[in-house]
């Protein structure tokens, strides 16, 4: 069985993936409709959804597959959270938004790689001078 702190930090970072994505994070009815029109095994209910809100309980392996792809998001952060960069050994300090930024940047060719980061560099640039 899972632990309540681990439940509880997935909930959180359900929760936070639901909103990075403009949906609510408080409500289980739109999470289960919105679920079940992506996911291709047996359909969920809203009282699951409220758990999984809640902390109350993590996901099936494919569900929460599922999860991640809908929300665009590495299915192991979701589940496990990201708090250690392996590379380095210090915390993370992406959200998962940037986490997803970063692996659409890495899905750019190289020209629009490099605009990417003029754009970005710009932004940086003019954010300064405020």
């Amino acid at each position: 069985m899972n632990s309540l702190e681990e439940r509880m930090a997935f909930s959180e970072r359900l929760q936070q993936a639901l909103s990075d994505c403009n949906y609510s994070p408080r409500s289980p009815t739109e999470l289960a409709r919105e679920f079940n029109h992506r996911f291709q095994g047996q359909a969920v209910t809203v009282h699951a959804a409220r758990k999984w809100l809640h902390g109350e309980s993590i996901p099936t392996q494919d569900k929460l597959r599922a999860l991640a792809s809908w929300l665009d998001v590495p299915a192991d952060w979701l589940r496990f959270g990201n708090d250690v960069n392996k590379s380095k050994g210090q915390a993370s300090q992406f959200s998962a938004a940037e986490t997803r930024l970063l692996a659409n940047l890495q899905q750019l060719d190289e020209t629009h790689r490099q605009l990417a980061h003029e754009i970005l560099r710009l932004i940086i640039r003019m954010n300064k001078k405020k």
